[in-house]
C-alpha cells in the first residue's frame, strides 16, 4: 500500500484532500504538512528513519518555499517519491510536467479524478520494467491548457529549448529538452533517430532503404533516420515488434 505526504497552506484543503486519500483502499499511510518548510523537515525525517515515501500530493501557492520550488528539492533525492500537484491555479502545468510529476490536478478536488491519480502514482511506483506508461504531457494553447496523451505522440522534434510533439490530431510545442523526453520515454518505446527526432516505435508502420537512406513511416509523416542511428534503429524497431507479436 501507499505512503503518501499531502502538503497545503490552507487547513482545510489539506484536511479534505487527506481525507479523501484515506478513504482510498491502495493508500494505506498519510502524513500531512501545511507548509514547504514542513513538508521538507518531514521527508528528511522519513528518509532518515529508512521509512519509504511513495508519493507527495502538494500544492503550488504557498509562502516561503512555494510547491515548486520544493519539487526541484525532492527531485534531488537519491529515490525521490511520486509528485502530484493539487492547485487552483493551470498556468504551471508545464512546468510540472518539465519536473516529471505523476499527475496536476486541479482544486475543487474531486473523489474520482483524485483515484486516477492515485492509480498513477500507485503504477509510476512499480518497478520500471512493469510500468504501464500513459504519461500525458500537459500544452499551453492560448490561455487554455491540453493533456496530450504519450501514447499519442508520434514523433517529437527539438525545437531549440523546446521540443515540438507530432500527434494525429496536430503538433505542440512545450518546453522540454529532447534528451530529457528520451530518458523519460525510452521504456515506452521511444527511439532517437536522429540528434533532433525521437520516434515512438508503436506508431511505425515501415521501415525501407532509398537512395542510400533509411527511411521510417510514423504515422502519414516519413522521416530520415540519421548514418549514425540506423543500426541501432533497425535493431530496436525489430527487437519490439518481435515482442510484441510474441
Amino acid at each position: 500500500m501507499l505512503r503518501v505526504l499531502a502538503v497545503d497552506d490552507e487547513v482545510p484543503a489539506l484536511e479534505e484532500l487527506a481525507y479523501l486519500l484515506r478513504r482510498d483502499s491502495r493508500v494505506g499511510h498519510v502524513t500531512t504538512a501545511s507548509d514547504g518548510v514542513a513538508a521538507l523537515q518531514e521527508m528528511v525525517q522519513m528518509i532518515g528513519a529508512g521509512e519509504r515515501l511513495d508519493g507527495v500530493f502538494l500544492d503550488i501557492r504557498m509562502p516561503g518555499l512555494d510547491g515548486l520550488d520544493l519539487a526541484r528539492l525532492v527531485g534531488g533525492f537519491p529515490s525521490p517519491p511520486g509528485l502530484v500537484f493539487v492547485t487552483a491555479h493551470d498556468d504551471c502545468a508545464v512546468q510540472a510536467f518539465e519536473l516529471e510529476a505523476v499527475d496536476y490536478l486541479l482544486k475543487p478536488v474531486r473523489a474520482e479524478r483524485l483515484a486516477e491519480s492515485v492509480r498513477r502514482l500507485e503504477a509510476a511506483s512499480v518497478p520500471q520494467a512493469d510500468q504501464v506508461h500513459d504519461d500525458v504531457i500537459p500544452v499551453e494553447l492560448g490561455g487554455r491548457t491540453r493533456f496530450v496523451p504519450q501514447q499519442a505522440v508520434w514523433f517529437a522534434e527539438a525545437k531549440g529549448d523546446y521540443v515540438r510533439l507530432h500527434t494525429g490530431d496536430g503538433s505542440y510545442l512545450v518546453r522540454a529538452s529532447l534528451a530529457a523526453l528520451e530518458r523519460r520515454w525510452a521504456e515506452a518505446g521511444f527511439i532517437r533517430v536522429h540528434r533532433s527526432t525521437l520516434v515512438s516505435a508503436r506508431h511505425v508502420s515501415e521501415l525501407r532503404f532509398e537512395g542510400g537512406r533509411v527511411l521510417l513511416t510514423v504515422g502519414t509523416e516519413t522521416l530520415q533516420v540519421s548514418r549514425r542511428h540506423s543500426r541501432q534503429v533497425r535493431e530496436q524497431l525489430v527487437h519490439q515488434h518481435r515482442g510484441a507479436i510474441s
